[in-house]
């Protein structure tokens, strides 16, 4: 028998990583100062949680300009989708 807690992706164990996927998941994509409203973090730390999450596939960065402004907005990966549903799916069978 495995443990409930096994199924729980370690990776989510951050709530700023936790709150990223959660707002990627229900957003086509998001840039990065929306971002950093909504989560009420600093541009460092949430550059820091954005860029460990790239390099493991779980989100994508695109990059522009609007007018002369650089823009840079993320979303959500198929892997990065089908992990943290499975992280959610792990939290609610150990609360239930």
């Amino acid at each position: 028998m495995t443990s409930i807690i096994s199924h729980l992706n370690k990776v989510f164990d951050s709530r700023i990583r936790l709150g990223i996927m959660s707002v990627l998941s229900v957003n086509e994509s998001v840039d990065f100062n929306t971002m950093k409203d909504l989560l009420e973090i600093t541009d460092g730390n949430l550059a820091s949680h954005l860029k460990a999450l790239e390099n493991i596939e779980y989100v994508r960065s695109k990059k522009r300009f609007i007018g002369r402004k650089p823009n840079t907005s993320y979303e959500i990966t198929e892997l990065g989708k089908n992990s943290f549903k499975e992280h959610l799916n792990a939290l609610e069978k150990l609360i239930g």
